[in-house]
């Protein structure tokens, strides 16, 4: 069934630029924006504010492009932005570069009307009439998906307006491997947080046993382990944000905002003595019990699931399905899948008596926040949570020491681990012999899992930016690799030029 037109009454002048900004946050590339309306009906205002708020800057210069009939800005997603009044023939728009424009990022149109059946049938109409003093009436139209986007757009904002903040300004954040995005709020009074959108998922086929990956691999779905780990991490003095506004339903939490100083300098190299802090964050972590069963705020209960064997082996399938044919151009071998899947399932197995602990899961460099004006382990913020399991402590050592998005050295990984068994000796129930076994085991499971996942982004969702860091993660297999407990693997990786390597 199509989606209905939406129809918005704007009451002033800054509500027409709180809709540009919801409209800039449901922008895709490829997107074209008709705004139809009399001369002063609002469409530069809209547009203005749309440009703004993806430009990131509230006081970018955005002039009417009037007289020069096409205006554009090299931002997050290009924008072109029209004005076709004083255009005498729709063929005028090939010479304005529609076309490429559509190709390189989204299109703002005013006075669309001039461009006869020029436009792209999935055009998204926005249509504006002036209202009594500086009101207006909106109506949007347009493809059902991009209908979708501004609607769920609009749901935030009114999830903002029910939480009193009705007149916050929006920006886009930052997205991530998954399908949730992250807004900058900032409120009428000047407070900065952070707006998570997180819907609920259910992405691929069914694999095995009627659950798709993201079930066997236990990825969550909904917004609710968030809410239960940052709870659990709060309560005993881990500095994750507090949670001020949410809808668990749809998928939206307004959280405190922990700020943007991370754990690497100014040239995106590892801070030393951060990355040590964070290695005491996590010995203090592995070091407190951990429930099985979180109740969080509307009654439902979340069971942490467990790190095994069938989630273990799923991830590190990936490198079979995805990373393995990229490399090679060619799908593995069934000898090479048995010998593969037969050398984990033995390493698996060395695992059963390993230290157990809360496994954060992505415990690295992006999702680490500097905080400076707290002591010991809340020195240490944590944003990134939701897939938390219960599983081998030493994962998310290996985690921060082989991180995936910034290259740590030898030096400073030995150093890391080092720091991590001086501390946790003392610990009646820690043994180190078994802990570098455990470690090798795991780095090598989330480097395998890793270059999977960064293929899978490149070839089915469109992100090719990860595939940079494949040489980062090849490199840390090959020091993994040197590790006797690995030996049984070594065909599996050489095959595709990754050797064993102590440097």
């Amino acid at each position: 069934m199509a989606e209905l037109p939406i129809e918005i009454a704007l009451d002033d002048e800054r509500a027409t630029q709180r809709l540009g900004q919801d409209l800039a946050l449901a922008l895709r590339p490829g997107d074209c924006l008709a705004l139809r309306g009399d001369l002063g009906a609002g469409k530069s205002t809209l547009a203005r504010a749309l440009i703004r708020c993806i430009a990131a800057d509230p006081g970018l210069e955005v002039p009417s492009p009037t007289f020069t009939l096409v205006q554009s800005y090299d931002l997050r997603i290009p924008i072109a932005h029209f004005d076709l009044y004083r255009i005498a023939d729709p063929d005028e728009l090939v010479e304005l570069g529609l076309d490429e424009a559509l190709g390189d990022g989204a299109v703002l149109i005013e006075w669309p009307e001039h461009a006869g059946d020029a436009l792209p049938s999935g055009r998204i109409l926005i249509e504006i009439d002036e209202g009594p003093e500086d009101s207006r009436k909106v109506r949007l139209n347009g493809p059902d998906q991009a209908m979708q986007r501004i609607r769920r757009s609009l749901a935030i904002r009114a999830f903002l307006g029910a939480a009193g903040h009705d007149d916050a300004d929006r920006q886009f954040l930052q997205g991530d491997a998954s399908t949730r995005t992250y807004e900058a709020v900032t409120t009428a009074g000047g407070e900065r947080l952070i707006l998570m959108d997180a819907p609920k998922r259910l992405i691929g086929p069914v694999l095995r046993d009627g659950k798709r990956y993201a079930q066997i691999a236990h990825v969550a779905e909904d917004i609710r382990p968030f809410v239960a780990i940052g709870s659990f991490l709060r309560d005993n003095g881990f500095r994750a944000p507090e949670i001020l506004a949410r809808d668990l339903d749809t998928g939206f939490l307004l959280l405190e905002d922990l700020g943007r100083g991370g754990i690497l300098d100014d040239q995106g190299l590892p801070v030393t003595a951060r990355w040590e802090a964070a290695i005491d964050c996590l010995v203090a972590l592995h070091r407190t019990d951990v429930p099985r069963h979180i109740t969080i705020q509307d009654g439902t209960a979340h069971t942490i699931p467990p790190f095994d064997r069938e989630a273990m082996l799923i991830e590190v399938d990936l490198y079979l399905s995805w990373y393995l044919p990229h490399k090679l151009g060619a799908e593995p071998s069934p000898r090479l899948r048995e010998k593969f899947h037969a050398g984990w399932n033995g390493l698996i197995d060395r695992l059963e008596n390993a230290s157990k602990s809360l496994v954060l899961r992505d415990f690295h460099s992006p999702n680490i926040l500097w905080q400076a004006d707290r002591a010991g382990i809340e020195r240490i913020g944590l944003i990134d949570f939701q897939d938390a399991m219960i599983g081998p402590a030493a994962y998310d050592v290996a985690s921060l020491v082989q991180d995936a998005r910034v290259a740590v050295e030898p030096v400073l990984r030995d150093r890391l681990v080092a720091r991590y068994e001086h501390a946790r000796r003392r610990d009646p129930d820690f043994d180190p012999v078994p802990f570098r076994e455990a470690l090798a085991i795991m780095e090598c499971q989330r480097a395998t899992k890793i270059l999977g996942i960064f293929v899978r982004l490149k070839k089915r969702d469109g992100k090719p930016g990860y595939l940079r860091h494949l040489p980062r993660i090849e490199a840390y297999l090959r020091r993994t690799l040197a590790h006797p407990v690995l030996h049984p693997l070594h065909d599996c990786y050489t095959e595709a030029g990754i050797t064993p390597s102590e440097s």
